[in-house]
């Protein structure tokens, strides 16, 4: 978990902008964001959003490197929820610093949702919450994204991915020897296609889902169909899935693989159920190199995530 050595900064709602009934873009300044490193590219570069407390409060969080030990120690009508969202802009110009995050406004059937989707809906120019990302001469961490030497490379994921299946396609954009890149994003509705500004050889493909099933346009996009099939054992189904080629949260020794090779490089994320399937799909059933793909559940249907 990338949480930063020095603890959070304070990040003041500077605009909000609704991209579409999903999506909600919010742009955060602050003198305290000046710490931040603004270098690229931040690819899918995670970073940690620490809400207001039920009495609308942020912690007091002290600058030392236990601050995440003491904010565990907090009360818990004091502590305020920590979530994990990535970074669709980070900029500084005229010695101002500007964090871009684009929220995904997930509503439930009975019209609930989560603390900061319901966090990011009712924001407003000078609404406040804590950030903690990269600063300026920490070492780096929180970036999955490393296609090596691949020749192409495949995005897929669902609407809590496309922030950062966007960052990475504009960041890919700006390098000297970009790989050929194809990327599909399930969104909800088709007005929530946004706007991404992509090279020439790569490929965006949005795929409103409308009544079909989550993961259903995922599946055909890498030639196969969902199935039915069990998790496979050891798998603990609120637990999300999250391996690259040098991680994996079951506890897998990864020391025999190798950094990505040419070929294709597989970058997958999105619900945890829906990857584990597409996982199940390129590893056992095609054979994919685990050297070439990472998946990453960033939330799982019906459980509240931790962090």
């Amino acid at each position: 978990m990338m949480r930063g050595a020095h603890g959070p900064v304070r990040g003041i709602v500077e605009s909000v902008e609704d991209l579409s009934p999903t999506f909600r873009r919010i742009t955060f300044s602050g003198p305290e964001l000046h710490a931040l490193a603004t270098e690229g590219p931040f690819y899918d570069q995670r970073i940690k959003l620490i809400l207001p407390n039920a009495a609308g409060a942020l912690p007091r969080i002290p600058e030392s490197e236990d601050w995440y030990q003491q904010w565990l120690a907090l009360p818990d009508d004091e502590r305020g929820i920590m979530r994990t969202y990535s970074i669709r802009d980070l900029t500084r110009q005229d010695n101002v610093t500007r964090l871009t995050v684009d929220f995904v406004l997930h509503f439930a059937d009975d019209g609930s949702t989560g603390p900061a989707a319901a966090w990011a809906a009712g924001a407003e120019v000078g609404s406040e919450l804590l950030l903690v990302a990269p600063r300026h001469g920490e070492p780096q961490s929180g970036i999955e994204f490393s296609p090596g030497h691949a020749d192409a490379v495949v995005l897929l994921g669902d609407e809590s991915a496309a922030p950062a299946i966007a960052r990475i396609v504009e960041d890919l954009k700006a390098s000297t020897a970009a790989p050929r890149v194809c990327a599909y994003i399930e969104v909800p509705e088709n007005v929530d296609q946004l706007t991404i500004d992509a090279p020439g050889n790569a490929e965006v493909t949005w795929l409103p889902r409308g009544e079909a099933q989550p993961g259903e346009s995922l599946a055909d996009a890498l030639g196969w169909h969902v199935h039915d099939e069990p998790e496979a054992s050891g798998e603990d189904a609120d637990d999300l899935l999250w391996e690259t080629p040098v991680f994996s949260a079951s506890g897998e020794d990864l020391a025999e693989v190798a950094a990505p090779r040419s070929g294709t490089y597989y970058w997958i994320a999105g619900e945890s159920g829906v990857i584990k399937g597409l996982r199940r799909f390129l590893v056992r059933e095609v054979g994919v190199d685990r050297a070439q793909v990472a998946f990453m559940g960033y939330w799982r249907h019906g459980v509240a995530m931790r962090g």
